[in-house]
């Protein structure tokens, strides 16, 4: 007996508004069938730039994006309804019946959290090749406030075996306001700027395009630096974020972003959602302990239909209007948290959102901090100059909490609060839960903070193999912009072994 099949109208509510709302959603079937919307697909391309967004899969399991409303072909019996938008809403997972001759289903979404309501702003750093459109649609769906999207150089299959170097959303390019935007939402399309052993760079907030794009590479030359793009988006308003930081596979694990970074041409440091193989927080912590200020910023690096945006997002206060100019000066300021899942609170003397502590010798400081999340976490942590200082575990229920609280009594140096979680969320399964505030410096009057010899010499040992790489393998036509890279890297090395 053949079954009949029904086009059923899908809608998803905000449980406060009574009104549709962008979401992630995924329907099966009792064996495990993926029934898409109309005008998305069932199996879709997964691959870098390859039809990027409408549609993610997220471990094996495919979802698609709607603005609220949907039709799916969806055949009589039981289903599997499975809802998202980000972490401050409690995801729906409901079995229902499709009866026969059924024209409707209707769910509501509800908040377990209002971040927003507490001052809170919700952006991701990097995102790749999803139209501008697409991006406004993913965003709403996972709840960001601001997708900050990136043109690069890429290369795309062409006739006869020939691929052809080409840069999607270049034409998009929005600079320092909005290409598109919704209530609560926008998307912003800058640039990403990179070389393949020296590092990249995003560009934000820039009010026009600082070329060239890309450096280096089998057909290219390095007659330019990083320190070049960073001095012009300086000089165009920008921000500059130091972007897949660390790639150990290239050879060069820090690069020149790693010079620019110790040279203060570098605003920020972004961890992603992508998996990695070295560690990212010894490498940062390296640099904190060596006295680089260098506040972190999240962003999923989505570049395919495999990554979710908003993987991992960049937590700021909004004391204004949200403006994406105000995000940009929050992460500036240092006030940043990057997350994954769980919400971090962290303050010092109870001042929220602190970068700079007037810290007189003797006199301890309040450290607390606060963690909630629907993501499980395994421990929440007070961090001293990259050492845990105290601990505590999540009571666990539908929501998870932890609070702690310490007295410190070091006069330098610089503190931080994060969770851990080894079990990767269902929500965000690209890496376990990692929620990390930037670093708040404690400054005593006429003394300099500490660094410590081992973070100098081991980033004064990255900094000599860039030079030793100038030297013997870059490829320069002009004999100049040698000499300047290489004095760049000499101005590193001359600033690690400066008293600070």
């Amino acid at each position: 007996m053949s079954t009949t099949w029904q086009t059923v109208h899908v809608r998803v509510n905000d449980e406060a508004t009574g009104q549709p709302t962008p979401v992630r959603i995924r329907i099966t079937g009792p064996d495990g069938q993926y029934f898409a919307p109309l005008g998305r697909l069932p199996q879709f391309a997964t691959g870098r730039n390859e039809d990027v967004g409408g549609n993610v899969l997220l471990g094996m399991k495919p979802h698609a994006y709607i603005d609220g409303t949907c039709e799916i072909n969806l055949p009589p019996g039981p289903l599997l309804v499975e809802v998202s938008k980000g972490p401050e809403y409690t995801p729906l997972c409901q079995e229902v019946v499709v009866k026969p001759g059924q024209l409707s289903l209707r769910f509501n979404l509800a908040r377990w959290v209002d971040l927003r309501a507490r001052g809170w702003y919700a952006g991701d750093a990097r995102a790749h090749f999803l139209t501008p459109h697409g991006a406004l649609l993913e965003g709403a769906a996972e709840d960001l406030a601001v997708v900050n999207l990136l043109a690069t150089n890429c290369r795309v299959p062409g006739t006869h075996g020939k691929d052809y170097a080409a840069i999607p959303n270049l034409l998009a390019f929005s600079g320092q306001g909005p290409a598109l935007q919704a209530p609560g939402h926008l998307v912003v399309v800058n640039t990403l700027n990179t070389h393949p052993l020296l590092g990249s760079l995003g560009l934000l907030n820039c009010h026009r395009v600082v070329y060239p794009l890309q450096l280096g590479g089998p057909d290219g030359r390095d007659d330019w630096t990083l320190a070049d793009w960073c001095d012009q988006c300086h000089r165009k308003g920008g921000l500059v974020v130091w972007c897949d930081p660390y790639r150990p596979e290239a050879g060069l694990p820090g690069g020149e972003a790693l010079a620019n970074a110790i040279l203060g041409k570098v605003d920020a440091i972004e961890v992603d959602a992508l998996d990695r193989t070295a560690p990212f927080l010894p490498l940062w912590y390296r640099l904190l302990n060596a006295g680089v200020r260098l506040p972190l910023v999240g962003g999923s690096g989505k570049d395919s239909n495999r990554v979710a945006l908003g993987g991992v997002r960049t937590l700021t206060p909004r004391v204004g209007s949200g403006s994406y100019a105000e995000w940009v000066e929050q992460v500036k300021s240092g006030r940043t948290i990057a997350a994954n899942g769980p919400y971090l609170r962290f303050t010092v003397n109870d001042e929220p959102w602190p970068t700079r502590v007037a810290n007189e010798r003797g006199q301890p400081l309040r450290l607390a901090a606060a963690a909630e999340s629907i993501v499980p976490f395994e421990r929440l942590e007070l961090i001293a100059n990259g050492v845990t200082v105290a601990t505590v575990a999540p009571s666990k229920s539908d929501v998870f909490r932890a609070t702690v609280e310490h007295e410190h009594k070091t006069a330098d140096g610089w503190l931080a609060a994060r969770c851990w979680g080894a079990a990767k969320s269902d929500l965000y399964p690209h890496v376990p839960v990692f929620p990390h505030t930037s670093p708040v410096w404690l400054e005593t009057p006429g003394r300099p903070n500490p660094r410590t010899a081992a973070a100098l010499e081991a980033l004064k040992r990255e900094i000599e193999g860039v030079r030793l790489w100038v030297e013997r393998d870059g490829r320069f036509t002009n004999p100049r912009r040698k000499e300047h890279l290489l004095a760049l890297c000499d101005s590193a090395v001359a600033k690690l072994a400066c008293p600070p």
